[in-house]
């Protein structure tokens, strides 16, 4: 089935690297001898599962290369050298914020940051609750932006948390309200992060017991599982159909070979559990000359 389905994984893969957006994310997975990094690649319909050896980012460079809509990701360090635009993950942000605000509770230079990134992130979001991610809306916000930014760049702090954030903000200045310039591009990574956690089901359920080989084989298969979901057709009916084009296949064309009905068992046959459902069944029910006579 691999074998016979690694056109579709290219072409999931093609269909992703030359679209406008791309989700990104990354997770560790225990193998028989060592360990290893499943990356998972996608959009808001297509699903490529990867396996690499190691966390090393050096591959999403040539991966990457011809890639030129929005990559959104979190605040891995590998993602920051690859040459196009970003959105970094405001959730990852706002959890990592909210830890400090729990770790220096009484820093008044630090909620001097957060309070007016936080009402700025608050806007931001209630407009695309109200408009969706519309650009034209969004793009009223450009103002705020540019004034936080100029207004936090031009502050001296003497504690140490408020100056670790504010450098960290200025790092990322471009890169973290990078969806207020583009049309449909989230301002969070929860895209890819629901994608893996279907990886994660599975790891969690082979502790130890996978190899190399055969995780590879298997991400292959559930890049289709789940690209389907995210189309909303069923991942059997895919596999029955023949085809190895996903995108057509969602578009209803179909082969004009006619195909062989699903049969699940062998005309005739019965199988085990019915019947002795069966039998069960019948010596539960009363003898009808029986009730006549009574």
């Amino acid at each position: 089935m691999v074998c016979y389905y690694k056109t579709t994984y290219q072409g999931l893969l093609k269909k992703i690297l030359s679209g406008n957006l791309l989700h990104i994310d990354e997770t560790e997975v225990q193998l028989q001898s060592g360990k290893g990094y499943v990356w998972v690649f996608t959009n808001l319909e297509e699903v490529v599962f990867m396996y690499r050896p190691t966390r090393e980012g050096d591959f999403l460079r040539e991966l990457l290369k011809d890639f030129h809509g929005v990559l959104v990701s979190d605040f891995y360090a590998a993602y920051d050298s690859i040459e196009c635009p970003q959105q970094k993950c405001l959730i990852h942000l706002m959890r990592d914020i909210n830890q400090e605000l729990l770790n220096n509770p009484y820093d008044d230079e630090l909620q001097s940051i957060t309070r007016p990134f936080g009402a700025l992130l608050r806007a931001v979001v209630e407009t695309v609750d109200r408009h969706g991610l519309k650009k034209r809306f969004l793009e009223t916000h450009k103002q705020e932006v540019e004034g936080f930014f100029k207004g936090l760049n031009e502050k001296i702090f003497r504690s140490e948390a408020a100056e670790s954030l504010r450098s960290r903000l200025m790092k990322y200045r471009n890169k973290l309200f990078t969806f207020i310039d583009y049309e449909g591009v989230p301002w969070n990574n929860n895209n890819a992060e629901h994608a893996i956690r279907q990886f994660i089901y599975y790891r969690e359920g082979s502790p130890r017991r996978l190899k190399e080989e055969g995780l590879s084989d298997y991400l292959v298969l559930l890049s289709i599982y789940q690209t389907c979901r995210y189309k909303g057709v069923s991942f059997l009916k895919f596999l029955v159909s023949g085809q190895r084009d996903v995108v057509s296949y969602c578009e209803g064309k179909r082969s004009q070979r006619r195909l062989p009905t699903i049969q699940v068992y062998p005309k005739g046959f019965v199988p085990p559990h019915i019947a002795n459902w069966r039998k069960k069944r019948a010596c539960q029910q009363p003898d009808s000359e029986a009730l006549q006579s009574e």
